[in-house]
C-alpha cells in the first residue's frame, strides 16, 4: 500500500517537474520573442520605402523611355529597398538573438541594396524632363565650381561621358563632392558599392547597368549616356552641392 502511494507520489512530482520545466521553457520562448518583437519596434532600424517620382515614367522620352523607366523605378528601385529593409532587420535579430553566425552575409546585403537605394534615390531627383528643367548647360556656383576644378565644362563632359562609358560591367559615372579640399571629383562604382571612395559624397550620378537602358538602347551604352546629357536636373545638382559647402 505504501509502495502504491509513494508511485503515485513520485509520478504525481514527475508530471509537476514536467509542467513546470513546460512552463519555463515556453516563458523562456515568449520572453525571447517579446525581447525581438520590442528590438523590431524600439531599435534605430529605419523602414525603408520607394520614393515617389516628381514625373511620368514617359516624362523623359525619347531620350529614356517609359517602359524602361516604369521597370527600372518600380521593379529594380523596388527591389533594393526591400532587400536593405530585410537586411536592416536581420542585423537587428542577430544583435537582439546575440547570434551573428551570418553577420558577414546581411552586412554585405545591407552595403548592396543601401547603395542601391541611396543611389537610385539620386539618379531620379537629377533627371529632368527637358521642358521643366532638363538639359542644357550648368550656372551660376556650380558652373563656377566645375570651371574651377575641371577646367571647363566641356572638359568635364566629356570626363564624366567617358567614365560613365567605361565602367566595367554594371556600375555608375558619378560627381563627388570631397569636403576636404572642397574639390569636386568623378569618380566609378562597380554594383553600387565598390570602389566607393571615403570622404566624399556623390551630388550628381548615371546608373550604367544594363536594366537602364537595355530596351532602347540595346549593348549601345555610349549612346544612352550621350543622350542622357539632354535631362540632367542642373538646377537639383546644384542644391546638391550647395548643401555640402558650408
Amino acid at each position: 500500500m505504501a509502495s502504491h502511494f509513494s508511485s503515485r507520489q513520485n509520478r504525481r512530482r514527475f508530471l509537476q517537474s514536467t509542467a513546470l520545466v513546460g512552463a519555463t521553457a515556453l516563458s523562456t520562448s515568449l520572453a525571447t520573442e517579446s525581447v525581438w518583437t520590442q528590438q523590431q519596434t524600439t531599435t534605430a532600424t529605419p523602414v525603408h520605402s520607394l520614393p515617389n517620382l516628381p514625373y511620368s515614367y514617359s516624362a523623359l522620352e525619347p531620350y529614356i523611355d517609359a517602359q524602361t523607366m516604369e521597370l527600372h523605378h518600380s521593379k529594380h528601385h523596388k527591389a533594393y529597398v526591400d532587400g536593405l529593409n530585410k537586411a536592416e532587420a536581420e542585423l537587428a535579430k542577430a544583435r537582439a538573438n546575440n547570434d551573428f553566425t551570418l553577420i558577414q552575409h546581411w552586412s554585405r546585403q545591407a552595403a548592396f541594396h543601401g547603395g542601391g537605394h541611396f543611389l537610385h534615390s539620386l539618379f531620379w531627383s537629377i533627371i529632368a524632363d527637358p521642358k521643366n528643367g532638363g538639359g542644357g548647360e550648368p550656372t551660376g556656383i556650380l558652373a563656377d565650381k566645375i570651371k574651377e576644378d575641371f577646367g571647363s565644362y566641356d572638359a568635364f563632359k566629356k570626363h564624366f561621358t567617358a567614365t560613365a562609358i567605361a565602367v566595367e560591367g554594371s556600375g555608375w559615372g558619378l560627381l563627388h563632392y570631397r569636403a576636404q579640399d572642397k574639390k569636386l571629383l568623378i569618380l566609378q562604382a562597380e554594383n553600387q558599392q565598390k570602389l566607393s571612395a571615403w570622404g566624399t559624397t556623390p551630388i550628381m550620378g548615371i546608373d550604367v547597368w544594363e536594366h537602364a537602358y537595355y530596351l532602347k538602347y540595346q549593348n549601345k551604352r555610349a549612346d544612352y549616356v550621350n543622350a542622357w546629357w539632354n535631362v540632367v536636373n542642373w538646377k537639383q545638382v546644384q542644391s546638391n552641392l550647395q548643401a555640402l559647402m558650408h
